[in-house]
This record gives structure tokens, sequence and C-alpha cells, in this order.
């Protein structure tokens, strides 16, 4: 597809996500690299990215649901695939078939996992997910060993894997919470190979974890925001650069840029309000640039006569409401501004940057949700 044709479009840079799986390559080692593709790879377009990952050497993929996975296989992705989402009980044979890494943490769908799996002539691949303070998924104490018992008896259901997820490992610099939570995994494995269950894939490492604590590498390490460039908080980054005494050489970089071309410049007299509401109101002529981009396309509302964008690479301010569909910058200051000009919402432009981060603040939120919230149909090119 001609970008010239295109009112907006994302580009990934093939380089930065090289270089950001080489830097997370370093850290862990030869643990096996599980790309997490969910969420539309975060934004990014799973089908780029799926490509990007296969270039780079990722060895297998995890995604939230079925449909997610089989988007992949349909791809012809023949590398392991985790489910780290529920699947429902109707649709356990459908995962069978598209031979997925299947996560259970209670009996009934161990067991109809089991019985699914026997009437097929299947081997299912389960993933035992433990809890160990987050407190979403999984089981502890009790109700974990009677699950591993039962899993160690079954014909059919395969223990591939064990693992947990961290509930305050990069929101923080002070690891206690963490670190309490790698004691109980631990624990877990011990559980597991008192009553007989050996586990091939042993993953507790998200990429806070992956940047930060060798203890929870395992044998696998789930690569989740770190890939595409973006640090999972800064105080992930803080807690990284007092471990090794200085920044990173040749660290994380991000790999998405989000464009937009101008559609419209119009000069509008002072005293005169700016979009919806009229909460922006001109104190002097000022031009505006109209941007076919608004919160149906991931551009947060919460940014109206807060946000910015890069053009000619300068920062020109958002004036108004975001509408649904448009927003409107200030390039009073900006000269020779002219439709179909190209704009920068997210990345860099010169010199200048919009980092997912800065727009995060913006809204009061995280550089996760301002990526995954992206409009999955925008075109995504790989540069």
């Amino acid at each position: 597809m001609d970008k010239t044709g295109l009112n907006q479009w994302i580009e990934l840079d093939a380089t930065a996500y090289r270089n950001n799986i080489a830097f997370l390559r370093r850290h862990v080692g030869t643990v096996e690299l599980c790309a997490v593709v969910k969420a539309n790879a975060y934004g990014h377009g799973v089908l780029p990215i799926l490509h990007l990952a296969q270039e780079a050497g990722v060895d297998s993929y995890a995604v939230h649901s079925i449909d997610e996975a089989a988007v992949l296989r349909k791809q012809g992705l023949d590398k392991d695939i985790l489910l780290l989402g529920y699947t429902p009980n109707s649709r356990l044979g459908e995962a069978l078939e598209l031979d997925l890494g299947i996560l259970v943490y209670d009996q009934q769908t161990l067991s109809i996992l089991d019985e699914t799996a026997s009437r097929m002539g299947k081997k299912a691949r389960v993933h035992v997910k433990v809890e160990t303070g987050t407190h979403r998924q999984g089981l502890e104490g009790g109700a974990l060993e009677d699950l591993l018992r039962r899993l160690a008896a079954s014909q059919s259901c395969v223990p591939e894997g064990i693992y947990t997820h961290f509930a305050n490992i990069e929101d923080t610099t002070r690891h206690e919470y963490a670190l309490g939570q790698m004691d109980a995994f631990e624990a877990a494995l011990k559980t597991a190979r008192r009553v007989g269950v050996d586990f091939r894939k042993v993953h507790s490492a998200c990429s806070a974890a992956a940047l930060l604590f060798p203890r929870t590498y395992g044998t696998m390490v789930r690569l989740g925001i770190a890939q595409y460039g973006l640090w999972p908080s800064k105080q992930t980054y803080l807690s990284y650069v007092l471990k090794h005494g200085k920044e990173p050489a040749d660290g994380l970089r991000p790999v998405m840029t989000w464009k937009c071309r101008v559609s419209q410049v119009k000069t509008v007299p002072a005293g005169r309000h700016v979009g919806y509401g009229g909460t922006y109101l001109t104190t002097r002529e000022t031009r505006l640039a109209i941007l076919p981009v608004g919160y149906s396309d991931g551009y947060d509302r919460g940014l109206s006569n807060l946000g910015y964008v890069l053009v000619k690479g300068r920062r020109a301010q958002v004036r108004g409401r975001v509408c649904m569909n448009l927003i409107m910058v200030d390039v009073t200051d900006i000269p020779d501004v002219r439709v179909e000009d190209e704009v920068v919402l997210l990345g860099r432009q010169g010199d200048a940057e919009i980092a997912a981060e800065d727009l995060a603040d913006l809204i009061g939120s995280i550089n996760y949700e301002v990526v995954a919230r992206i409009r999955e149909s925008i075109p995504r090119f790989v540069v």
C-alpha cells in the first residue's frame, strides 16, 4: 500500500526491534525467549511484529485468546504458542487442533481438557498458573497441590509449563513484594517436584523481571512491552540504572512511530472558540492545522488542550477537545505548514520526540495503554 494515499499510518522500525531483542538476549542468556504479542502486539500490529520477531530469533509466542492464536497459525507459524487467557470449555478442542499451550488453573478445566484430548487422540500441553500475590488467575496452597496431583495422573494432559506473574515489580524501586512472590513461586516448584510433576517450561519473568532479576528467568522469559522498545515504567528504568551503576548502552529503542497528514490549514481570529464545548478560546490570530485522527483511532480524549504533535520537527499544541475523528493543533508559530504535510503523533521527527510515556503522563495512564489502544485497522509498515 502506498502511504501517499493514507490519512494516517504507523511505521515500525525493524532495526530498533532487532536491537531490543539483542539487548534483552544479552541479559537473559540462552533461555527461551517468548514474545508476548497479545492485544495486536501491544498495538504495534501482530503480523508485522511476527515477521520481525521471526527474523530476530524469537523462540515462541504468547497471546491472550484462542482467536489471537488462530491468526498466528493461519500465517503458518509452527512455533509454540501459549494461551495466557481463559479458553472456554467449548473451544478446548479447537485449542488442541491449533496445538497451543493451554492455561489451566482449576480442576474443571483440567477434567474437561483431559476428556477432550483423550477423545481426540491428542496430548494437551498444559501450563499451570500459580497464584503468588497478584490475585487474578492462578492457584495456591492445597488447591494447587490437588491440581498438580490430578495432572500427574492424567494420560492425555502433558505438564509442559508452570508460571506466575508479578503484581508489583515495575511500579516501584522497592521490590520486597516481588521478592516474596519469587519465594512463593519457588515453593510451588518444590511442591510440583514432590508430587512428581516435571515441567519443561518454568517461567515467571515479564519484561521488568527480565531486566532486573536473573532469579526469575527459569527456562523461559515472557517479553512484553520491552521488545517494543518501551520501558515497563520509570521506576524500572531507575532500578536498572541503580543496579548497573550506569544507563544502558544500546538500550531499548521505541519501535513505533504514528503519523498522519494535515487535512486543512485555517486562520482563526482572536476571541474565537475552538472545538466542541468551546473549551479553547484564541487570544490572538491563530493558524490551526486540522488532523484526521481522533479518539476512535486511540488518540485519547484526555489529550484535549493538553496533547501536542510534531510538525516540521516542532511541537504543535492540541487546541480544543479531541473529536472522534479529528483534532486541531496550533501551528501559528510554525511557518509554511500546508495540507498533506506529515505530522508525528507518537515518535520522533527531526530532533524532537513524543514518547508514549509523555502522552501517558498527560492522561494519567501508562505507556502500555497509549500504544495498545491504537486502532487495529490503521496500516502498519515496517521501515
